[in-house]
């Protein structure tokens, strides 16, 4: 249950009663606006404030805080969520919250549990979210690593938000990337086999590809040797594709990233739903042929130039089959809403991928994205490029090694996605404040100890408190902040940007040590202790919900 949402429709529905008080009195004339009420920026000035008086003074020809006093003066605040109504600044009015509504914020909880901040809705959209989908020709990255968090992040944000939420892994699995991977194998292979030959330049030059070389001659020997060069790269290419692939699938999973389906960019070739999507856009007459290539006239949807759909060798390029995977999703598989999870780098997609759909004669808003900047790991201020066990660049898996789950998941996505990020290694095991992670963990482990305590004491812990007790400062802005988690995920969730929650839970832990800190729990007397607990009872749970978004624990102990 959202109780901001309660207080600002019942807040909309007093002013619309005032006002229409106020138009039987001939004070104010018809046809006002009457704007969304927004929380102040100042808590000292009210919790939230409407700018009836500001939104409404052109088109009623009078000062706004004359309007703003004329319906503040008709305002019934009787059995209501709120205490007072102040005129405010130019022409603010600003409500402050009665007891009832904080009260009401604990009872919520208490009822919805794990369901918490989670929005319901009659009819859910249907919303796809694809993200990592690395080429399947080597290790998890560190950019990968980003991608994973939000991407994941993400969906379950948009679950709890009320959509029905898919999550997706696109394996390229065809095209010029395996060809160069066999190359690649080929090349290792015969030169494991003491053959002097010369390494690709295009190659891919990890040491993972000698060692998959290694691994093929260890099971097969020099079977290969006998046929062409183009079957002996695909053999190799076949060999190693689904073991790179259980390789990513164990990464993922040991970092937390699940997939409702990794889907093969070979099903769209090999379906023919490629060449069908061509031909669609042919036959809506945005494709022509120059140059013994197949255009499609990007220009006309506002692109700079038209791109290459069929290359002159007859091959499909990586946007043909681009546009024929999107038309999967939004045509074929019926998502309301498809979304990218992608590297900034990857910006020019954007434009690109929306003209295909748009060609295609889909609603390309239906397509949104998710673009994220790239990591830099530091340690002690310096930038770390290689791993010291291996003395190559770092993967997923490198960083797993060395930092716990829960720190890399929380750290990967605590800035907006649009931000670079600077991983600090040092930081993430820190065991103090100063470590984000830590320092929201340790909040929750703290109250698992005081409420062990408490109920070693006797002290029931699955009943209600007299919440009216509940009027210190620090109380009140801990209900207040606690009160937030549905509105944090809407927006988290309307602007794409995770990082919302994580703010979130580094505020709500901070909240929740200065109360903790200010008042006494265990030795308050009785009825005060109740009700206190059942707040910290409260924040526990919340604690859990926001770090169940994330993908990391809350512990008990620490």
């Amino acid at each position: 249950m959202n109780y901001l949402d309660i207080a600002k429709n019942q807040l909309n529905k007093l002013l619309a009663d005032a006002y229409g008080i106020a138009v039987s009195a001939g004070e104010l004339p018809e046809g006002a606006v009457i704007p969304p009420p927004a929380l102040s920026k100042d808590v000292a000035n009210g919790d939230l404030s409407s700018t009836f008086g500001l939104a409404n003074a052109g088109a009623f020809k009078m000062p706004p805080r004359n309007i703003a006093t004329l319906l503040h003066s008709h305002i019934d605040l009787e059995n209501s969520l709120f205490v007072s109504a102040e005129v405010a600044g130019a022409g603010y009015i600003n409500f402050r919250y009665a007891q009832n509504w904080y009260e009401g914020v604990l009872r919520a909880i208490a009822a919805e549990g794990d369901n918490f901040g989670k929005t319901v809705r009659e009819r859910p959209e249907r919303v796809m979210v694809e993200f990592v989908s690395a080429n399947p020709t080597g290790p998890m990255t560190i950019g990968n690593a980003r991608g994973g968090v939000l991407g994941d992040t993400l969906a379950s944000i948009l679950e709890a938000a009320g959509y029905d939420v898919w999550r997706e892994f696109y394996l390229n699995d065809a095209g010029n990337q395996i060809s160069v991977l066999g190359k690649s194998l080929e090349a290792r292979f015969l030169q494991a086999l003491g053959q002097d030959i010369e390494f690709p330049e295009d190659g891919y030059h990890g040491d993972y590809i000698k060692d998959f070389a290694a691994s093929y001659i260890a099971d097969f020997g020099d079977n290969l040797l006998t046929l062409s060069t183009e079957e002996r790269q695909k053999a190799l290419a076949s060999y190693v594709l689904p073991k790179n692939v259980a390789a990513m699938e164990n990464d993922l999973a040991r970092y937390g990233v699940r997939f409702d389906r990794w889907y093969a960019e070979s099903e769209l070739h090999n379906s023919g739903y490629v060449d069908e999507t061509i031909a669609l856009l042919t036959k809506n007459g945005y494709t022509y042929e120059k140059d013994d290539a197949l255009w499609l006239e990007s220009t006309k949807f506002g692109l700079e130039k038209d791109e290459v759909m069929r290359k002159s060798n007859g091959f499909y390029t990586y946007y043909a089959t681009d546009i024929a995977y999107h038309r999967d999703k939004l045509e074929k598989r019926g998502f309301d809403l498809v979304i990218d999870a992608l590297g900034a780098d990857h910006h020019g997609h954007t434009v690109r991928f929306r003209a295909g759909v748009e060609a295609l004669g889909l609603n390309p808003n239906r397509l949104q994205f998710l673009l994220f900047q790239l990591v830099r790991l530091v340690r002690d201020g310096e930038v770390v490029r290689m791993s010291k066990r291996t003395g190559k660049s770092i993967t997923l898996s490198d960083l797993l090694d060395e930092i716990p789950l829960d720190a890399a998941r929380f750290f990967f996505g605590m800035r907006n996605p649009d931000v670079h990020l600077e991983f600090d290694l040092g930081l993430a095991v820190k065991a103090s404040s100063d470590n984000p992670v830590y320092y929201v963990q340790y909040a929750h482990a703290r109250i698992c100890t005081m409420i062990a305590v408490l109920e070693e004491m006797g002290v029931s812990i699955d009943t209600e408190g007299d919440y009216s007790l509940l009027t210190h400062e620090t109380e009140v802005d801990l209900i207040r902040h606690i009160a937030m988690l549905p509105e944090e995920i809407l927006l988290a969730a309307k602007d794409y940007d995770t990082s919302r929650i994580n703010r979130y839970l580094v505020e709500l832990a901070t909240r929740y040590h200065r109360f903790y800190d200010k008042c006494r729990v265990k030795d308050a007397e009785p009825a005060l202790r109740q009700a206190r607990t059942m707040l910290a009872v409260a924040t526990r749970q919340t604690l859990q919900n926001g770090c169940r978004l994330l993908g990391i624990t809350a512990p008990v102990k620490m």
